[in-house]
Order: structure tokens, then sequence, then C-alpha cells
């Protein structure tokens, strides 16, 4: 499980981005979205770079927790 901060996460549709995000590299991750906290946890064998470039693809910036 890996935890990254994605401090640019406001909203519903921010939310769906960064799981469709996460999906276009691994379609099985287990992805848990807090808004509250802009933070997202990933259950995932794919490459967490190939998932953070892709979160930059769509606008979100991320750190790893």
């Amino acid at each position: 499980m890996t935890k990254l901060n994605v401090p640019d996460m406001t909203c519903g549709h921010c939310k769906a981005a960064v799981e469709k995000a996460v999906a276009s590299v691994d379609a099985d991750a287990k992805v848990a979205v807090d808004l509250e906290t802009r933070t997202v946890e990933i259950d995932t064998n794919g490459d967490m770079a190939a998932i953070m470039a892709a979160l930059k693809e769509e606008g979100y910036e991320a750190t790893q927790a």
C-alpha cells in the first residue's frame, strides 16, 4: 500500500480523475481517495513512477506521504 499526498484534489471530479489516472496504469489497483486530507492510498503491483506520471498528466502533482 502506497500513500500519496495530492494537494490539488478538492472535489468529486478530482477524485474521479485520480482514480482514472491510476486505472490507466493498473486497472486492478485498489484506490482510496480521501478529499478531506487530500491523500490517496493505492494498493498496486504497478509501477508507482508510472502512476505518478499519469497523475501529473491529469494535472495533479503527487508526493509520497
